[in-house]
């Protein structure tokens, strides 16, 4: 198996998994309070990516079974701990936005009505592609140490 066919398979089943526990296993008291200052926002954020990346784990772990990936359980943890570090800090909101603001993106995150459409707005257009853009990263250090 070449190592971008197994980084094909590990980055499809973490986007997969993204999708699935950043819309459907997240609870609505964590997408609305994990970005809330103080104690509260910092536990719920921790639990959702907790979850998230439980699901992730659990993902890889399946697609690793069914099509025999020769992946480093080493490489996949640690890809999993960068995944859940950058997840939070996006997650948490404050630091996402000062970024964007930072880069001169501004304006777009602050489009569109988040009570109203909450996926609708730049503000998630920019957290969606931040984790993304992580999602490479990710499938990148689980594929190191591929068939060792």
């Amino acid at each position: 198996m070449t190592s971008a066919t197994v980084f094909t398979c590990v980055f499809i089943a973490l986007y997969v998994a993204h999708q699935v526990g950043d819309n459907w296993i997240q609870t609505r008291a964590q997408a609305c309070g994990k970005g809330a200052p103080g104690w509260r926002g910092r536990i719920l954020c921790g639990r959702h990516v907790a979850t998230l990346t439980l699901a992730k784990a659990l993902v890889i772990g399946l697609v690793t079974a069914v099509l025999a990936l020769p992946l480093n359980v080493a490489a996949v943890a640690c890809a999993l701990a960068v995944d859940a570090v950058s997840h939070y800090w996006a997650d948490r909101r404050a630091p996402l936005l000062a970024l964007a603001e930072r880069l001169g993106k501004g304006e777009f995150a602050r489009l569109g009505d988040g009570a109203a459409a909450p996926a609708g707005t730049g503000a998630y257009a920019l957290d969606q592609s931040w984790h993304v853009g992580w999602l490479l990263v990710t499938a990148l250090i689980a594929c190191l140490g591929a068939g060792s």
